[in-house]
């Protein structure tokens, strides 16, 4: 028998997920649950912006194509803000490349339709402190 003390598990890392797409809202939202991770969703920017300052995620993954906002416009405004200029931002997009101005604003992309293993290895990059599963 180990004498050892069970560690603590890591605190799960809150990832939010703005899409309009409500499938891949649901998609992504299940592989990152399964992954261990804190999931909050919503559908535009409008609803982003509520679920950013109630939860303060630790990374964002934001659709570039949304209605009132594009994810361009969205990521510009909370680069802009003290509180939220810090957290990292993965753009979803169908385009395989992004413009110059894109990858200033965000920390990296994918394009959908995005596989679960890439899913999982871009967000963990992006939050390193916590330790998901990678159990499937």
């Amino acid at each position: 028998m180990s004498g050892s003390p069970q560690s603590t598990p890591a605190p799960k890392a809150k990832v939010a997920v703005i899409d309009d797409d409500r499938f891949i809202r649901y998609l992504l939202d299940l592989h990152l649950r399964n992954a261990g991770y804190e999931v909050f969703v919503a559908e535009d920017a409008v609803a982003a912006g509520r679920v950013i300052l109630e939860c303060t995620p630790d990374v964002i993954l934001c659709d570039v194509d949304m209605p009132f906002m594009d994810g361009y416009e969205f990521v510009s405004a909370l680069r802009a803000d003290p509180a939220t200029r810090h957290i990292p931002v993965i753009f979803l997009t169908v385009n395989k490349s992004l413009s110059e101005s894109a990858k200033q604003l965000g920390a990296g992309h994918l394009v959908k339709p995005v596989m679960a293993d890439e899913l999982l290895r871009t967000v963990a990059q992006f939050a390193p402190s916590a330790q998901p599963s990678t159990d499937d």
